[in-house]
């Protein structure tokens, strides 16, 4: 899991998050799929997740790649320089699997094992928590990712999601 988040954070989080279903997850990677992704629109989401997170208190750090390519980073108050490991190593899980880390991490439970467990990779390198989604432009797939760290993973997982939705309707 990703680093316990503040007082003031978990007061600001959504109060009843439920972990979202492999169908749930797989819908939203369809739906959220871009027609571009340029570095000002790295720019544009980068802010929209600060501003987010600026308006729950969430101690949370944002990266945003396109290939190998960093375009947008911040550390809010609160996070830590493990927030960047954790991004690192979420971010590395979406860039093996094409598909979020939550995706991956549930579809390893949903066998009844664990991503550490199963997956055969290092887990000091690779972490299947939620948080890093990928930016996957029609036409061409998977070009990049989004990632939060600092809250539980699935308020994580929410938190890119729906700046993801508010980005996509503006």
């Amino acid at each position: 899991m990703t680093t316990r988040p503040t007082a003031a954070a978990t007061a600001q989080a959504p109060a009843a998050l439920t972990a979202p279903s492999i169908t749930e997850l797989e819908e939203q990677e369809r739906r959220l799929t871009l027609r571009r992704f340029t570095h000002d629109d790295a720019w544009a989401l980068g802010s929209l997740l600060v501003e987010m997170a600026r308006e729950r208190e969430a101690p949370v750090a944002v990266d945003i790649r396109r290939g190998g390519q960093q375009l947008f980073h911040a550390a809010l108050p609160g996070s830590t320089p493990d927030n960047d490991a954790w991004i690192d190593r979420k971010r590395r899980v979406v860039e093996r699997y094409g598909c979020s880390s939550y995706l991956v991490g549930s579809r390893f439970r949903a066998k009844g094992t664990t991503f550490e467990e199963s997956s055969r990779l290092d887990p000091d390198r690779y972490a299947a928590h939620g948080g890093a989604f990928p930016i996957a432009v029609e036409g061409a797939g998977v070009i990049g990712t989004v990632v939060v760290s600092g809250l539980p993973q699935i308020a994580d997982h929410a938190l890119v999601v729906a700046a993801l939705e508010r980005f996509t309707a503006s």
